[in-house]
């Protein structure tokens, strides 16, 4: 396995992380959005992630980037709630909120904020090693 491969393995997971921290951000901001029908209402998403095995399997390395397989919508149910008074109220009264828990969110932010940071210093320290070893050289 070459060294570099680890600022490559790096910036894959920054980059899923990013996305993850995309995604929690926009359930984030639709958290209170409301709706008056089932179809029209905001839905959590979540990204999904894989390792690329088949290239590492392949190549025989001992390691794979992560890369985001897609964006999925939660099933979880809607929040409905009885509030004829509300201008996006359906004729039965009922407004929809979407299914974003905002505590989950949270600790969803955080995670990927911490995995994140993880990696930017996983790349400061290979190219910390990378000089280092540069510099062996010049003596």
């Amino acid at each position: 396995m070459s060294f570099f491969n680890v600022f490559d393995i790096s910036a894959s997971a920054m980059k899923a992380q990013s996305v993850r921290l995309n995604t929690t951000a926009s359930n984030l901001a639709n958290a209170d959005s409301i709706s008056s029908s089932i179809d029209q209402t905001y839905r959590a998403r979540k990204p999904v992630f894989e390792a690329e095995l088949n290239k590492a399997s392949q190549a025989q390395a001992e390691s794979a980037q992560v890369k985001v397989a897609g964006i999925v919508e939660s099933d979880a149910p809607l929040r409905k709630e009885y509030y004829p008074e509300h201008p996006m109220a359906n004729e039965e009264g009922y407004i929809f909120k979407p299914n974003v828990n905002v505590i989950e969110e949270m600790a969803d932010m955080m995670s990927a904020s911490r995995s994140y940071q993880a990696n930017v210093q996983v790349t400061e320290a290979a190219k910390q090693m990378l000089n280092s070893t540069l510099n062996l050289g010049k003596s």
